[in-house]
């Protein structure tokens, strides 16, 4: 676990009491409306099912991922998607914002409108992509998340809003990249109870998962048809993602060996330094799903 910074320090924040009081509040920002579900959808839907409220936001609205459909129908049918897989995985609400595909930057704007949607969900945890990836738009998530980490905080950044009061635990989704600096797992969790629900949510975005990636990555001609080998192929291809042998240093973390035994899949996190340092004790509470 990293050591706790003096920067975090310079963080207003009130103390925790012991005893979870209220739901927890997590808010995940996606570049695209697919990249939540398919990074963080196992963890979300397991917060969702202990009764915690989970909001997943796209930063685009995924309107030119696509070989054939023009941008506005691509927009109104991801939009469709997004709801579809909200309801499959359980969470309370998924939104897209009106950033086009492939053109999101790190403007003031798109910064601000992230500062208000995590001080107006009152989030304990926000969950983002590294700023290291090979997409624009999940660098770009990455930077502008970060960029509002410190400033939920300062009343004239949340414009007509309430300023959060609270320091919230900043986290990174898992990747595969290496350079500058490789993912580094902090929390890792068992998804092996929510496996299927997190293929359900996966599989709402048919334009995504049977359409345009397998066009662009040239395999789209191997697709199968029925629905149980489809349901298949996207457990084969993204659950992949999430197997143990990844992440076997990390886990013996948080579980024993004996519970390693009945582990199938996995969510890891990496902390960011720019929010809450948390003891073990804290992680705990914030994913009360660990033993």
């Amino acid at each position: 676990m990293k050591t706790i910074l003096l920067f975090a320090a310079l963080f207003v924040s009130v103390p925790y009491i012991a005893a979870q009081q209220e739901p927890l509040r997590i808010i995940v920002f996606g570049a695209h409306p697919d990249d939540s579900e398919i990074n963080v959808g196992g963890t979300a839907a397991l917060w969702a099912q202990m009764g915690h409220k989970v909001k997943f936001v796209s930063l685009t609205n995924g309107n030119k991922g696509h070989h054939i459909m023009q941008p506005a129908e691509l927009t109104a049918r991801r939009a469709r998607e997004i709801e579809e897989a909200r309801r499959a995985l359980g969470i309370e609400e998924s939104i897209a914002l009106n950033n086009n595909d492939g053109e999101l930057l790190p403007s003031l704007e798109n910064r601000f409108a992230v500062i208000r949607l995590i001080a107006d969900w009152n989030a304990d945890i926000v969950i983002s992509h590294r700023p290291n990836d090979y997409h624009p738009d999940h660098r770009y998530t990455g930077i502008i998340v970060q960029d509002a980490a410190y400033m939920v905080g300062v009343p004239q950044m949340v414009p007509g809003g309430t300023p959060l009061r609270k320091t919230p635990l900043f986290l990174y989704m898992n990747d595969r990249f290496q350079k500058p600096n490789p993912f580094s797992p902090d929390i890792v969790i068992d998804i092996t109870s929510v496996a299927q629900k997190k293929v359900d949510g996966i599989l709402a975005h048919e334009s995504q998962v049977f359409e345009w990636l397998p066009w662009v990555g040239g395999w789209d001609n191997q697709l199968p048809s029925n629905p149980a080998e489809r349901r298949r192929y996207v457990g084969d291809r993204y659950l992949s993602r999430s197997a143990v042998g990844g992440f076997r240093d990390a886990i013996s973390s948080w579980y024993t060996p004996a519970q390693i035994q009945n582990i199938r899949h996995v969510e890891a996190f990496e902390i960011c330094e720019y929010g809450l340092m948390p003891s073990r004790d804290r992680i705990k509470q914030l994913f009360p799903m660990l033993p």
